[in-house]
């Protein structure tokens, strides 16, 4: 499996576009005040910057983020705009897209004759433990070898954390 993007240290808050416009018109008094919250939880992660995209606020850390960081930077944004829980999805770290090749599947399945499929394969990989946390980026694409073979080569476009 090989890995595309770096592993970045930020938190993304996603968030209508409302709420983000209120949210960045003072990103310097956030950072300090995200800071001073991760220090009473006695945490060593600190805010470098924060910026807003088109996912919502992306708030960069000297440190990648524990769970109990990212439930405090999100009870902080969210007691800022004083909103509801339901405008603001729950605050996550980036994920990076990986590229996954499984070889030497047949390409018929068992004596029916019939060719493999993308479901058979998305049903195969939904029962396997090593799947559990992975998310697929696009349609999975099932190739067989050369037209003499019955083996298949599948590629996978992932999404994991």
């Amino acid at each position: 499996m090989t890995t595309k993007g770096p592993l970045h240290k930020q938190v993304i808050v996603p968030m209508n576009n409302d709420l983000g416009k209120r949210f960045i018109k003072d990103l310097a008094a956030h950072v300090t005040n995200i800071n001073y919250a991760l220090k009473n939880i006695k945490s060593n992660v600190c805010t470098d910057f924060i910026h807003a995209d088109n996912k919502g606020i992306i708030i960069t850390t000297n440190n990648i983020v524990s769970n109990s960081d990212l439930q405090e930077i999100e009870k902080y944004v969210k007691n800022f705009l004083q909103t509801n829980n339901n405008s603001i999805a729950t605050s996550r770290l980036p994920k990076l897209k990986s590229y996954l090749k499984i070889v030497g599947i047949p390409y018929f399945v068992d004596k029916l004759n019939t060719c493999i499929s993308s479901e058979d394969i998305k049903h195969i990989l939904k029962n396997n433990h090593i799947f559990n946390d992975i998310i697929l980026a696009s349609r999975l694409r099932v190739i067989k070898v050369s037209p003499k073979s019955d083996i298949t080569i599948v590629w996978i476009d992932i999404w994991n954390t």
